[in-house]
């Protein structure tokens, strides 16, 4: 066990855990921020996507001890009332069925229009390939990153 300081959604947290404890279980476990779904456990499925310094990440294979002083932010801190672009576009279009993916997605999509504030087609393809729904609402998904895109 080691003693780890973490920036999470603007807050200062302190866990002592194993050094090769993935984040996700950190952030659902010891910080009770259990927004950031398990998927497969492998980065293959997209619902445990976070943001370590803006940048999309699968928290299921990052290992506590390779965060160091990244600003990480959940699902839970993307916006006080879930009033960010990208949450308001998912409304808008009805992306959620299940639901179960839809945090992993909209923590991809707001950390491709953070980085790429008017992506083509293609570069929604190439942010969002691998972030999995199982109830297939791609279609959605994209419409509402360009409904989010327009609305910047």
């Amino acid at each position: 066990m080691a003693n780890f300081d973490l920036l999470v959604n603007k807050q200062k947290h302190q866990v002592d855990v194993d050094p090769d404890t993935p984040i996700l279980w950190v952030l659902r476990d010891h910080l009770n921020l259990v927004g950031t779904k398990y998927g497969c456990g492998i980065a293959q499925c997209g619902a445990c996507t976070i943001h370590l310094d803006g940048v999309a990440a699968r928290s299921c294979s990052v290992p506590v001890s390779s965060v160091g002083g990244k600003a990480i932010t959940t699902i839970e801190g993307l916006s006080a009332k879930a009033d960010h672009p990208v949450q308001k576009a998912w409304i808008e279009h009805d992306v959620p069925q299940c639901g179960y993916c839809q945090a992993g997605q909209i923590m991809s999509a707001s950390a491709l229009l953070k980085a790429n504030p008017n992506p083509s087609d293609e570069d929604i393809d190439v942010a969002m390939h691998g972030n999995i729904c199982r109830c297939g609402t791609y279609v959605r998904i994209k419409a509402a990153i360009k409904t989010a895109a327009m609305s910047k």
